[in-house]
This record gives C-alpha cells, sequence and structure tokens, in this order.
C-alpha cells in the first residue's frame, strides 16, 4: 500500500489530487474544533461519559464525527444526515419502481436528479437532527448545557448551525469527488474515526496507569485488533466468481463471442451498512429516552436497562440483526432476476445451468450462501467488542469497534484500488507503441 502512495507521489497530476484531498482533511479537522455558541463544553464532556456507559446511538454516532458531537462543535453531526439520506433513497427506489426505471433509462440524467433530490433530503434531516440533538443536551438532568438566558433564539442558532455544518460536510465530499482521490464521503468518515487513535491510546495509558490491567492485556489487544485488521482485509477482498461463457455467433464473414467471464458475488457485498441499520435500531430505545425522559419508567425502562451495550442480550440480538440486515440489503441492491435476463440476452450462460428461471435461481442459491458468509462475518466482528467487555470490563474504552474497523480498512483498500487504477491509465501506451 505504501508503495502505491510512494509511485503515485512521483506523478504530478496525482501528487496534486493527494495533497488536494489532505487539505480537505485539515479543514474538516479544523471545522470539528470550532464550538456552537450557548454551549458549555464542561457539561457535555460529563454527559458524553454518561452516554459511553450507557446503550446511546449518539456514543456511536461521537465515533463517527471522529469526537465532534461530544464538544458540540460546528461538524457535530458530521456525515450523518447524507448518508441516512442516501439510505432512504436507495429503499425508495426499490419501493417506487418510477424511480428505478428513471435511473436506467434517463442515464447520467436520472443520477443527476437523484442527486439532487439526496441534497435536499439531506437538508431536511439535518434541521431534524440538529433540533433533536439540541433537545437532548437542553432535556438531561443534571447537566446544564444549554444556556437557558437565550430561549427560542439560542435553540435556531444551535440547531442552524448543526444543520450547516452537515451541508459544508457534504460539499467538502463532493470536492473530494471532483478534485481529489477516493471517495469524498468515505475520505471524511475515514478521517473522523482515524482522529480518534490518540484518545484511544491515551485511554490505554490511563487504563495501566490506574492499575485496572498490565501492559501485556493491552498488548494482546493490540495484537487482536491487527489480526482482526488482516481478517477484515482478507474477507473484504474475497468473492465467489460465477463463470459464464458467451455463445459463439457468425456476423459476415467474422465470428463473434465465445469468451469467457464471471459474475462476482463479494463475501462482504453489504459493507458497513447492516452493522449501522442493526446499532441504530438496537439504541433506539434508550434514543427515545434521551429525547423523553419522563419514558425511563416500567416496561420501557426494563428493555433499556435488559439491552444494554456490552451484555450477552444485547451481543446477541445485534448478531440475529445483523444477519437479517445483510440479507435485507442484499436483497435490494442485487436482484438475480435482472442478471440472469442480461446474461440471456447477451447469449452467456452458466455451464450446465439452463437460461432464464434456472439461472436465476441458481444464481439466488450462490448468493445466499455467499451472504450468510459475509454476516457471519459481519455479525463476528461486531460482537468482539462486545466479548471484550465481558470478559474483562477495564479493557472496554480501547475495544475497537467493528464498524470504526471495517470503514477504515475498506476506505483504505478502494483509495489504494483508485490510486492503482489512476497510475494504470497514465502508464498505458496504447496499440500503437
Amino acid at each position: 500500500m505504501f508503495s502505491v502512495f510512494r509511485n503515485a507521489w512521483k506523478i504530478e497530476d496525482l501528487r496534486k489530487k493527494i495533497l488536494f484531498t489532505a487539505f480537505i482533511i485539515l479543514l474538516f479537522r479544523l471545522g470539528s474544533a470550532i464550538p456552537v455558541p450557548f454551549l458549555d463544553s464542561e457539561g457535555l464532556r460529563g454527559l458524553f461519559e454518561n452516554f459511553e456507559a450507557e446503550n446511546n446511538i449518539f456514543s456511536f454516532l461521537n465515533v463517527m464525527a471522529g469526537g465532534a458531537l461530544e464538544k458540540a462543535t460546528f461538524f457535530a453531526l458530521s456525515i450523518s444526515p447524507y448518508i441516512n439520506a442516501s439510505i432512504i433513497m436507495q429503499l425508495l427506489m426499490v419501493a417506487i419502481p418510477a424511480l428505478e426505471r428513471m435511473m436506467k433509462e434517463d442515464g447520467e440524467r436520472g443520477r443527476k436528479i437523484m442527486e439532487k433530490w439526496t441534497r435536499y433530503l439531506t437538508i431536511l434531516l439535518s434541521l431534524i437532527l440538529g433540533f433533536g440533538y439540541y433537545t437532548v443536551l437542553k432535556n438531561q438532568e443534571g447537566f446544564q448545557i444549554v444556556d437557558p438566558a437565550v430561549g427560542v433564539f439560542g435553540a435556531i442558532v444551535i440547531t442552524m448551525c448543526f444543520a450547516a455544518g452537515s451541508m459544508v460536510i457534504m460539499w467538502m465530499g463532493e470536492l473530494i469527488n471532483s478534485k481529489g482521490i477516493g471517495n469524498g464521503i468515505s475520505i471524511i468518515l475515514f478521517a473522523g474515526i482515524v482522529a480518534r487513535g490518540p484518545a484511544l491510546l491515551g485511554t490505554a495509558r490511563a487504563i495501566v496507569t490506574s492499575g485496572a490491567a498490565g501492559w501485556i492485556a493491552v498488548i494482546l489487544i493490540a495484537v487482536g485488533a491487527l489480526a482482526m485488521v488482516a481478517f477484515v482485509v482478507f474477507m473484504t477482498n474475497g468473492e465467489r466468481r460465477i463463470p459464464v461463457q458467451y455463445a459463439k455467433k457468425v456476423v459476415g464473414r467474422k465470428m463473434y463471442g465465445g469468451q469467457n467471464t464471471n459474475i462476482p458475488l463479494k463475501v462482504n457485498m453489504t459493507g458497513v451498512l447492516p452493522i449501522i441499520f442493526a446499532q441504530s435500531f438496537i439504541f433506539l430505545p434508550a434514543t427515545i429516552v434521551g429525547f423523553f425522559p419522563n419514558l425511563n419508567k416500567g416496561w420501557f425502562k426494563a428493555v433499556v436497562d435488559a439491552i444494554g451495550v456490552g451484555g450477552w442480550l444485547y451481543t446477541l440480538i445485534m448478531f440475529l440483526l445483523i444477519i437479517g440486515f445483510s440479507y435485507f440489503y442484499t436483497v435490494i441492491t442485487f436482484n438475480p432476476i435482472e442478471v440472469a435476463s442480461n446474461l440471456k440476452k447477451n447469449g452467456g450462460f452458466i455451464m450446465g445451468i439452463r437460461p432464464g428461471k434456472p439461472t436465476s435461481d441458481y444464481i439466488t442459491k450462490t448468493l445466499n450462501r455467499v451472504t450468510f458468509i459475509g454476516a457471519m462475518f459481519l455479525g463476528i466482528i461486531s460482537a468482539v467488542p462486545s466479548f471484550v467487555a465481558i470478559f474483562s470490563p477495564s479493557l472496554r474504552g480501547i475495544a475497537i469497534g467493528g464498524t470504526s474497523l471495517l470503514i477504515v480498512v475498506g476506505v483504505a483498500l478502494e483509495t489504494v484500488k483508485q490510486l492503482e487504477s489512476q497510475m494504470l491509465m497514465r502508464h498505458y501506451k496504447g496499440f500503437l507503441e
């Protein structure tokens, strides 16, 4: 990987793209340090210490935002509104056939229309999430975070600052897409997660200093993290290739076709989305309590306490939810019937399988097997921090989350592949040389 970056640095055009991407990341980190007015930073620090000890979605969002959420800075919402808007638009494409037809038939025009609608939805979600975060901060008992003297004006300013920060981040991501290297949104997520590295090292040192655990335990955690990285790289690059052969046909005096290719089915086709869906679902009761503290009683309080982060029940429910969401997202993103139809139209077939419905059934059967392996992989990765917390509660603070690890590794691999393709394109000599 490092050799790829070293070789890319020698090419002037790629060097400019890398520097531009680094500049945008720097601006993102600077924006993550600009505080929003009318909020008390000391109260926020104490509040998020409680969030980390409880099953609350804000602790998860804080990791995605690179710690900006616990400081209530300009970029506190990070890229979450844009990601949610993109997911909603994908689901709407499945639910509304007209949208799917527009994307397929209109081509570039349809894609631009979908991007415009995604931006509009991002603005709406930014305002909703910004106001929701303000409401949570205001309703926390025992913490005076929001200045009560500002009233409605303060609520408007805080909400608009959060929403504006989210829109600026979306703009930064689009700038990286057009002038930088890698996927802009993924790069910003990567930067936010990696920025938590020094804090993780500080936590490890504090654990050792306090005597809660020794250096040997910390070293074992580090070795386990490296093993997890290697495992994630292996599974991310893994795929099941279904061989496809195209029939030969004679046009005039020439013969066309007859080549062999394959249909690649990624083991981790869904990426990190099933984990995000599962965490959002399981954190929902605690998040509702954050918005409406009066509901934290009776059977609802029992449910919130039962699925606390790090417990056996939490781990089991997360595991089952990840498997379920993996199959769900695979179904809405990959259509075996459409793939089989395209193969039949282009004269392609799978050896030993008749075209049409038998082909789609075979692809579906293979896809289900691959999806099961990918779902088990995601479930195991997500459960590792919980197992660490169960067997050694003192090391809970330095356990690396599966979501963060998948994002970091996935973005790194994607960026390296894009750099390699850029270098290959620039060194391709063509047929005449």
